[in-house]
């Protein structure tokens, strides 16, 4: 019964691990395989939607695309992921494959447990939650903290809160993995990779294969075809929330905030700015502006003047790429338009004004 139903593959991480490139190079090396892919997109334009639309893939037609822009997926799988998954298989030509991507804030347990809803589970198996890891940004200490020092405080104060949400989120998409992908290995040395091989591993109890990568380059051979139906093992995989709920549901009393997945922590905006005519000078700007305003993530296209195809960026810390993906169409507008994503304490008006003034 297994091989009768289309396998899912699902493809979490943080934000900027690089899942958009690594499904990028899947969709171009797919062996002739037909895949469908659903795009969680948080954020108010779905950038990651058009990078992929611009990859010219032949196995992954435009209408093979499907944008959930509605919020976060984990927390509309009723309203908004499984009735796009019904549509999907519902159609006369089937794919042979469905690619999930979620959005980099999404807890993929939810997700999994929604492939047991029966009008799913007899006709869908997730075939493996592939995790992305941004590699450089670990060994950086983004989610590097003091154990030692942590655990002698909570050893001492029983009351002392939780970790930060983004450092559950990070366990959580680890724990949930059937593949962890070290993504960006290129820019640490030997040493630096086996440090961060070794902070991966202790964040999570359960053991998934992991395997490096530079620029996303992974062969499809390895995304695809785990064959683990990790819809069956949910139950090992609980998310921070999951056992704090059931911790708290054994204590008795009434813990019911446990079961929402809270996004206040995170905001983001859309940003048009006027064309760029320096695109590098413009790059150097916005890296003082993700520095001083700790912003998280920063994507979108860039309208240069002169140049027929439209520049992609991305920005993590203080990384930024750019590539020139497609050619504007005749019918699109050009314009330069921004994502940028960040905690919820920021000033709004300050990383606005910064960003305009970055662009001239």
């Amino acid at each position: 019964m297994l091989q009768q139903k289309i396998p899912a593959t699902v493809i979490t991480g943080f934000l900027g691990a690089g899942k958009t490139t690594i499904i990028r190079n899947m969709l171009t090396n797919a062996g002739g395989k037909k895949i469908a892919l659903i795009i969680n997109e948080f954020g108010d334009l779905g950038v990651d939607g058009e990078v992929l639309k611009g990859c010219g893939a032949e196995n992954c037609t435009e209408d093979d695309i499907i944008e959930l822009t509605n919020g976060c997926i984990c927390c509309t799988v009723a309203d908004d992921f499984v009735p796009t998954m019904q549509k999907l298989l519902d159609r006369d030509i089937k794919p042979d494959h469905i690619v999930i991507e979620t959005s980099g804030l999404a807890l993929p347990q939810p997700l999994v447990a929604a492939f047991n809803w029966p009008d799913i589970r007899t006709r869908v198996t997730v075939d493996g939650v592939v995790t992305v890891v941004d590699s450089a940004a670990v060994a950086a200490g983004r989610f590097a903290d003091d154990h030692d020092a942590v655990a002698a405080q909570r050893a001492d104060d029983e009351s002392l809160d939780h970790e930060s949400p983004i450092e559950e989120l990070f366990e959580d998409q680890l724990t949930c993995a059937d593949l962890i992908v070290l993504n960006k290995t290129d820019l640490l040395d030997a040493a630096g990779v086996v440090a961060v091989r070794a902070e991966v591993a202790g964040r999570t109890a359960r053991k998934p294969t992991m395997i490096e990568a530079r620029n996303g380059e992974v062969p499809s051979l390895v995304l695809l075809g785990i064959g683990a139906g990790t819809e069956d093992d949910i139950e090992n995989r609980k998310s921070h929330h999951e056992l704090e709920h059931e911790a708290a549901h054994a204590a008795g009393g009434d813990h019911d905030h446990l079961h929402h997945h809270d996004h206040d922590e995170f905001e983001s905006f859309v940003l048009k700015l006027p064309p760029i005519a320096d695109p590098a000078g413009f790059v150097e700007k916005l890296k003082d502006v993700i520095a001083t305003h700790d912003v998280l993530r920063l994507k979108g296209f860039i309208d240069v003047p002169g140049k027929p195809m439209r520049l992609v960026l991305q920005a993590v810390g203080s990384r930024v790429d750019t590539y020139f993906d497609r050619p504007w169409t005749s019918g699109e507008k050009r314009e330069t338009r921004l994502v940028v994503i960040g905690l919820h304490e920021w000033d709004y008006g300050a990383v606005v004004e910064a960003v305009q003034a970055a662009a001239g």
